[in-house]
């Protein structure tokens, strides 16, 4: 995606070095590396419900199976809550429901 200054395409050891000097100046500790930003990416896509074929394309996977194995259950999670968080009430309030059972 991104290119080194000489057009060049970033290795390991052109990666590791500065995202550690970056986390310390941060005080990030442990130190994160690309491949957790990468991960944090994709994550976050999920839980905003961008579509698995999507993120697929954006992390450069080659179909959907690695990206549902990894980010479909914060998606679903995310849409549960919106759910929950959204629904009508239809006039229940929180002080007029008893439990029928035990």
């Amino acid at each position: 995606m991104f290119k080194r200054a000489d057009g060049g395409a970033w290795q390991q050891s052109h990666q590791q070095r500065p995202m550690t000097a970056a986390c310390k100046a941060a005080n990030i500790d442990p130190p994160i590396s690309f491949h957790v930003l990468r991960h944090t990416y994709g994550s976050l896509l999920a839980m905003e419900g961008v579509s698995m074929a999507f993120i697929a394309e954006a992390l450069g996977h080659a179909d959907t199976r690695m990206t549902e194995k990894h980010y479909t259950h914060l998606r679903d999670s995310c849409v549960a809550g919106e759910i929950r968080d959204n629904l009508p009430n239809f006039g229940i309030k929180a002080d007029n429901v008893r439990r029928i059972r035990p």
